[in-house]
């Protein structure tokens, strides 16, 4: 299956994939002009990985190398935003939790109300 980077699969936002690469290159075929820019180098990522992030329904974006006191903040800002989401799961398994608990004593007692009931109901009939 080849989808089409940009396309979107599931009428959500697709998540946004942050690709680089250390390996830099010397364009070969490149022949530098005297009086145009000077020599550059090239960034080399393969396509692979950047397809299989497509056909998975994510949206690949390629950056260029990044120093690491640049990287450090957005590491960061990923960490701490994995603890909030880690925590606010947590919350929710707690809520869950308890209104599941809550939800079988609201049975035992309703079941507990009917059986007095039916034994008032036999009790008026006699």
């Amino acid at each position: 299956m080849n989808v089409p980077i940009g396309h979107d699969l599931s009428g959500l936002a697709r998540p946004t994939i942050g690709l680089s690469t250390s390996e830099l290159r010397t364009p070969e075929r490149v022949s530098p002009l005297p009086e145009g820019e000077p020599a550059r180098r090239e960034l080399a990522l393969g396509l692979v990985y950047v397809n299989a992030i497509a056909r998975a329904g994510g949206l690949p974006v390629v950056l260029p190398p990044l120093p690491p006191s640049f990287a450090a903040p957005l590491v960061d800002a990923v960490v701490e935003s994995t603890k909030r989401r880690r925590r606010i799961l947590t919350l929710v398994q707690d809520a869950l939790s308890q209104l599941r608990l809550d939800m079988k004593y609201l049975m035992f007692d309703l079941e507990a109300t009917r059986r007095e009931r039916d034994e008032y109901r036999l009790k008026l009939e006699e």
